[in-house]
């Protein structure tokens, strides 16, 4: 809030604030603001707040009422000029009050955690991941291992079980095979031996 502030000796540190509509500033105790000095007049000026400015009049004083030294009638008092009245000079100041800066308050809530990344998903139509067993397309039929009778399947013979079945069967066969091949050449062989031995003779 504006306020006048009294700079003359005998005054210096009187103030007044500008409240209301409108102020008289004189010598005789009627007056909003009293200033009892010779100077002054009973009535000497007023003051009065139009929109955003504080308007001074001269109520047709003896000694006159200036703003920084320049005489006036009725004019716009700023922050900081100065207001003579006769011998007794005031200066308008404003109230300008620190505002308080308020410290933001700490935040008690602890930062939330990050979510979890989601896991990765494999695109319809990409490779398997390394190390992950092949999928068998639905609909596909898995083949039966060729050597395989079917009570050994209907018995629940395991793959691995059945592939040593073949394996097995085709080794016997192979050693039947060889030894007739074997019987066979060793029956040439003694054909030639006897043979020869009788054309000699």
């Amino acid at each position: 809030m504006a306020k006048l502030v009294v700079l003359s000796e005998g005054f210096a540190g009187r103030t007044h604030e500008l409240k209301g509509d409108k102020i008289t500033i004189g010598r005789l105790e009627d007056n909003t603001f009293q200033i009892p000095e010779p100077s002054v007049s009973s009535h000497h000026c007023e003051i009065y707040i139009r929109g955003q400015d504080i308007v001074v009049r001269d109520l047709q004083s003896t000694n006159g009422t200036f703003i920084n030294g320049e005489p006036v009638t009725e004019a716009v008092l700023k922050p900081g000029q100065i207001l003579r009245l006769g011998a007794v000079e005031l200066r308008l100041e404003e109230d300008t009050a620190p505002t308080a800066v308020t410290a933001p308050a700490a935040s008690t809530t602890a930062p939330a955690a990050p979510a979890p990344s989601p896991a990765p998903t494999s695109a319809p139509g990409a490779p398997p991941a390394p190390g992950a067993p092949p999928k068998k397309p639905l609909g596909q039929t898995s083949p039966i291992p060729r050597g395989v009778s079917l009570s050994e399947l209907e018995s629940g013979a395991r793959p691995a079980d059945l592939k040593k079945t073949g394996f097995a069967k085709k080794e016997d066969k192979t050693g039947l095979l060889f030894w007739a091949v074997f019987a066979v050449v060793g029956l040439i062989i003694i054909g030639l031996l006897v043979w020869g031995y009788l054309t000699i003779r």
